[in-house]
């Protein structure tokens, strides 16, 4: 509607009181510094508008101090954390752009829609700096199985993910999936995409030029999503289907147009400045250009496209409606960018222009409605320090501690079936991941590998973490975490490059809580530095947490590595029997806060396995150059589960067996043990020797444990068990849990 015919809304606004303070979110002396800051009580709608600024999703408030400790620099980095997304150089004169983000509460509020929209947003983050997003990743955290909500949230979220992905056309090409308890009442749902640019072709937030157009770009401004941010960055309870209204709706086909819309006005040299409307929506994202251009904003709320009549200025303010855009157009391509969004059949309308005042102005309905310094609406954001205490160390637990409760290939087969090791084929099956024809390695392996345009260039793609190691050692979880992602990527012969993270956290108020963040944004930035794997961009997602109950800290790493020729690259299945299997990196058998010890002996307990750094990266440069030198036939990295469950792993995806050696140490230890920094590899027979050789001169610990044969999985003293049974057992439990079947 246009200016001329749209009337503003009659509603009157309420009073500011205390209560409707408290109701925005904001503490007694949160809100005595706005009043500070302005010099007198603000008006609903600029309560509104701090309300959205200096919540924790949009201030970082609670982790700034600490998120600036990570190492965020490197040689092959164009654009580290602040900008819409993370830019790095991957040669050839080309650019990745990528990021992940969390839409946690809105998707336990409203699975689908919640899921849809965080897909959608974080694919607006990647094309607004100019790129063509190529891939998608996610990590997702559920409840118990038993819970009774458990179901319809995995069933809800999976179809909200492949709903937005395979009508946007880009291909969701792996992630992760975990069930645990403590996240019952608080799911995650961390989506990750990845875009590909000219690298001296990216697009920026800041906007520069005094009297310049701001343009509204896309679908309409709607009420859904009001409060979004806001909501994002408090507890739940029981009433959360109350919240239902702050959770958008995403229109996949909409952001399509908006995307094309976009790339062409960008290669027709139309922008200046662009910025998503996200969190906080046109308030976030005009405060966002102006402030960092050092100017000021003037918004005419009149002028927005809106598909509701009647919105207030604070509903418009704050609407988080999808699919749209704000950018600071250059004025002589008005008509021509005006032109090519109309061709998209998307809302195209100046909205306010740059100025020299460094103030935020929003006028609606011919009066003021907003009159803030745009500059301390992020800089003066307050930032804490909060106290925190440290996780107690946790006891070691040893072999000799744990009596195997059952026989080791019994154990197999239960683990392979379990929750939290079964197979993920429901889940990547209802995903598109082949469009677009440049998928090289599937969901299901160690990292995806999309080839970049025509190749032979590819990136490798993985997300990480382990929050059970988190939980129980915060800094040796976040070091894993980042080890993880770096021996994925190392696994399909990448080079590891970048990483964006998403730190999933209850409430940083309570100072163990505060530990926990605090001690994995050490290990994280420990890991990065020591394995020269930078941080470009990220999130951070706290308050998740139901009636005080808090979720596994969660720190998830999305890392990125690049393939000269996505050829070299290997998968984890055996490539023919009579290959020799070769063990790299160090065996204790480390049981503490394993897979094994929880599932099979019923104990979630004890240290997590150390990360040694030095030896993470000796081992990963060691496997990197036998994939180089074309000698490994198959990797796959030793996580989750052990090495058994790795060798499981290898031999599912090929229908190959293997005979196995009798084990150095005791035997559950060293099938099922956590260690880390180690790769199974094959090779050929004749090879073996060479490499074990090779690696005795490099120092690093490797072993021939058995050899590819037949059609089962042998262990020296133990039952054989069939390929096909381990196969049955991996892909029986989820299609059965979602059915209804099993629990």
């Amino acid at each position: 509607m246009t200016k001329s015919t749209r009337k503003p809304s009659r509603v009157s606004t309420p009073k500011v009181t205390p209560a409707l303070v408290a109701a925005h979110g904001l503490k007694p002396d949160e809100y005595e510094r706005v009043q500070a800051l302005i010099g007198r009580a603000p008006k609903f709608t600029e309560l509104g508008i701090f309300s959205a600024m200096w919540n924790e999703h949009c201030s970082y408030k609670s982790s700034k101090v600490h998120l600036r400790t990570l190492p965020t620099s490197a040689p092959w980095v164009i654009q580290g954390p602040g900008e819409n997304a993370g830019v790095i150089d991957i040669g050839d004169g080309l650019a990745c752009v990528f990021k992940m983000e969390s839409h946690n509460h809105p998707s336990y509020i409203e699975p689908y829609q919640g899921a849809t929209t965080g897909v959608g947003g974080i694919l607006r983050d990647v094309f607004t700096m100019g790129a063509r997003p190529i891939a998608c990743l996610n990590a997702l955290s559920f409840g118990a199985p038993s819970h009774p909500k458990t179901r319809q949230l995995v069933s809800g979220v999976v179809a909200g993910i492949g709903g937005y992905g395979n009508s946007f056309g880009v291909p969701t090409v792996g992630g992760e999936v975990r069930f645990h308890t403590r996240y019952d009442g608080n799911c995650l749902v961390n989506a990750m995409a990845v875009g590909i640019a000219a690298k001296d072709k990216i697009f920026y937030a800041a906007a520069s030029g005094v009297g310049m157009p701001i343009v509204y770009l896309g679908s309409k401004t709607g009420r859904d999503g009001i409060h979004g941010a806001t909501m994002a960055s408090a507890e739940f309870d029981d009433d959360s289907d109350e919240k239902r209204p702050t959770v958008q709706v995403g229109d996949p086909f909409s952001e399509k147009l908006l995307l094309e819309a976009c790339l062409e006005i960008m290669a027709k040299d139309c922008v200046i400045a662009i910025q998503d409307m996200g969190a906080a929506g046109l308030t976030c994202s005009a405060v966002e250009m102006g402030a960092k251009g050092d100017l000021g904003v003037t918004l005419e709320l009149d002028d927005v496209p809106c598909r509701e009549t009647g919105m207030s200025a604070y509903e418009m303010m704050l609407s988080e409606s999808q699919e749209r855009m704000l950018m600071v157009l250059k004025p002589e391509k008005e008509k021509e960018a005006e032109a090519i969004f109309r061709k998209w059949g998307l809302d195209f309308a100046i909205v306010g222009r740059t100025t020299p005042t460094k103030r935020f102005i929003v006028k609606h309905g011919g009066k003021v409605v907003a009159d803030l310094p745009i500059k301390e609406l992020g800089d003066e954001a307050p930032v804490y320090e909060r106290p925190f205490v440290e996780t107690p160390k946790q006891p070691v637990v040893r072999a000799g501690d744990v009596t195997p409760p059952m026989n080791t290939t019994d154990a197999l087969v239960r683990l392979i079936g379990t929750p939290d090791l079964c197979s993920r084929r429901w889940v990547w099956e209802q995903y598109d991941h082949i469009i677009l024809g440049n998928t090289v390695q599937r969901p299901g392996g160690d990292a995806a590998v999309v080839r970049v345009n025509d190749g032979p260039k590819a990136l490798a793609l993985t997300a990480d973490v382990t929050p059970r190691y988190c939980e129980a050692d915060p800094f040796e979880g976040g070091k894993q975490a980042v080890a993880e992602a770096w021996r994925n990527i190392t696994a399909v012969g990448a080079r590891p490059l970048a990483v964006t993270d998403n730190l999933n956290f209850g409430n940083p108020e309570r100072p163990e809580i505060m530990g926990q963040l605090v001690g994995c944004i050490r290990g994280i930035g420990e890991a990065c530095r020591a394995l020269d794997f930078p941080v470009v961009s990220g999130n951070v997602s706290l308050y998740n947490e139901t009636n005080g109950r808090a979720i596994l800290p969660t720190p998830t790493i999305g890392g990125v590595g690049v393939l000269d020729n996505f050829m070299a690259s290997v998968t984890l299945a055996f490539k023919a029997p009579g290959q020799t299997i070769l063990l790299i990196g160090e065996t204790v058998g480390w049981l503490g806060q394993s897979i094994y010890l929880r599932d099979i002996c019923g104990r979630e307990e004890g240290a997590p396995p150390p990360v040694d750094l030095a030896v993470e990266r000796r081992n990963g440069d060691f496997i990197r150059t036998l994939i180089a030198l074309g000698t490994a036939t198959a990797v796959h990295d030793v996580s989750d589960g052990g090495l058994l469950v790795a060798l499981a792993e290898m031999a599912i995806a090929s229908g190959i067996g293997a005979k196995l050696e009798r084990p150095p140490i005791a035997v559950h230890a060293y099938w099922f043990g956590e260690d880390q920094a180690r790769y199974v590899v094959t090779v050929e027979d004749g090879e073996a020797g060479r490499i074990l050789d090779r690696a005795r001169e490099g120092g690093i610990p490797a072993r021939a444990i058995g050899t590819t044969e037949g059609d089962a999985l042998t262990m020296a003293g133990e039952r054989p068990i069939l390929v096909a049974q381990l196969r049955e057992s991996s892909e029986a439990w989820l299609p059965a849990y979602i059915a209804g079947t099993r629990s």
